[in-house]
């Protein structure tokens, strides 16, 4: 009797343990902007960390967004599956245009330059501190892509140390003051919109920053909140949410796990935002 519960009990774990890692949430955002002529609906991927997920590929095609912006961390530093996830972004750039930043994993790879020229290849549009301004459902959306590359390990090591300098992304910034239209900043690391002293993106002229990389805080306790970000340690702040109201940070919990394989009570995350002008 005592090994029939033991198997149901490990059985239990294993299901839950699942369900946690699997569970598909979708959150939605609903803002207004003058800027904004026709409705848009953003989906906002993160963090997929070669996780080539069938069910979110098919609950974006089921929302029908009329734009992807895409996070960080697509491919994780191993490299793994990375053959399925040049298809898997083949397949995201057939429901609609596809936006990419990298995360701290694409750059820690040797074949990141081969790997930019792949996914561009496959149709994501590559932003590698890159403005560019599209035309999105009727709108003129100025979107600013930053490749941070501020988490390597020698970065982690020198936040431990007390030696890190955060790098200044003010001239990308100050190019998006000067744009036209509704104005985005696509930004792995959530806390450089207030947390960076001299150079947080807060203080800059735009509307909304997408940013992923806490992954909720892996942990979410009830009662305590996030438990833990890489670049913020224990219990952080921007791990989930929103902060601000012009400019504006969402934060995605991201889909896929890096080296810590488990989520608890912080299922996996699609993000949808929706655009709209002012009543």
């Amino acid at each position: 009797m005592i090994y029939v519960l033991i198997i149901l009990f490990v059985a239990l774990i294993i299901t839950f343990c699942y369900y946690e890692n699997n569970k598909i949430d979708l959150t939605e955002y609903n803002l207004t902007s003058e800027n904004i002529n026709k409705s848009v609906k953003i989906v906002q991927l993160s963090d997929i960390h070669s996780k080539p997920s069938k069910s979110i590929l098919k609950k974006v095609t089921e929302i029908k967004p009329d734009v992807i912006m895409y996070t960080g961390d697509f491919i994780n530093e191993k490299a793994r599956r990375k053959e399925e996830m040049i298809k898997y972004a083949t397949k995201l750039c057939e429901i609609c245009p596809v936006y990419y930043i990298t995360g701290n994993h694409e750059r820690r790879l040797d074949e990141f330059e081969e790997l930019m020229k792949r996914l561009s290849d496959a149709g994501f549009n590559v932003l590698l501190n890159e403005l560019v301004t599209a035309d999105i459902n009727g709108n003129k959306i100025s979107i600013l892509g930053l490749d941070e590359n501020q988490a390597d390990h020698k970065d982690y090591k020198a936040r431990k140390n007390g030696t890190f300098v955060y790098k200044d992304m003010s001239p990308y910034l100050k190019l998006l003051d000067k744009a036209e239209g509704y104005k985005i900043v696509l930004s792995h690391f959530p806390e450089n919109f207030e947390q960076v002293k001299e150079n947080n993106y807060s203080q800059y002229d735009f509307d909304l920053q997408l940013s992923g990389h806490a992954h909720g805080g892996q942990f979410i306790l009830p009662f305590i909140g996030p438990v833990f970000s890489p670049g913020q340690g224990l219990f952080p702040k921007y791990a989930r949410g929103t902060f601000g109201t012009r400019p504006k940070l969402i934060i995605s919990r991201g889909i896929g796990n890096s080296e810590f394989p488990l989520r608890l009570f912080n299922h996996p995350e699609i993000n949808i935002i929706t655009l709209n002008k002012p009543q």
